[in-house]
């Protein structure tokens, strides 16, 4: 029985999903873009998994450089996410005018996150549109510990499902 494409949206939009950013970098190239399909997947040693688009500007980043942070964010301050659905631009320190340094890896870590992971890749996994990586946790720190980590729910964003515009 095939599911109708909007059902399948509307289905998957209800599973509660991380939003941070993830940064990347190969050589001098940085960047960082909003994701949502992140989770641990191992407590020994402590894996990390992001599900990134195969077409995107980080997947080519994470693949060269080997290596990605999860930069997570205060709850009460999501606009960060729009600014970070293209490509970012970085200069003088700063991705999209936010303050970044290099993690161990080498990966950008945002100042104004309030918790971050550095990891590196273990493992890629081609899934068709997107790419899991497989990252080892290295490093991280948490800057403000009381504050709730962002979710896709405190947004108006919806990310998931088919590709608009696909088959009924």
């Amino acid at each position: 029985m095939a599911l109708d494409d909007q059902l399948v949206n509307r289905l998957t939009w209800k599973i509660p999903n991380a939003l941070a950013l993830i940064g990347s970098r190969s050589g001098d190239e940085r960047n960082a873009m909003t994701a949502s399909w992140i989770t641990q997947l191992s407590m020994e040693p402590v894996l990390i998994g992001v599900g990134v688009d195969n077409t995107a500007v980080t997947h080519r980043l994470i693949s060269q450089g080997g290596s990605f942070t999860v930069n997570l964010w205060d709850s009460e301050d999501t606009r960060v996410f729009v600014k970070f659905s293209k490509p970012a631009t970085y200069a003088d320190g700063t991705l999209n005018g936010r303050a970044v340094r290099e993690a161990a890896t080498g990966a950008p870590v945002f100042a104004e996150a309030i918790a971050w992971m550095d990891c590196e890749v273990r493992q890629s996994i081609d899934l068709g549109t997107h790419t899991l990586f497989i990252g080892e946790l290295v490093d991280g720190d948490i800057q403000t510990d009381e504050a709730r980590s962002a979710s896709m729910s405190d947004t108006r964003m919806k990310y998931g499902g088919v590709k608009r515009g696909g088959h009924s």
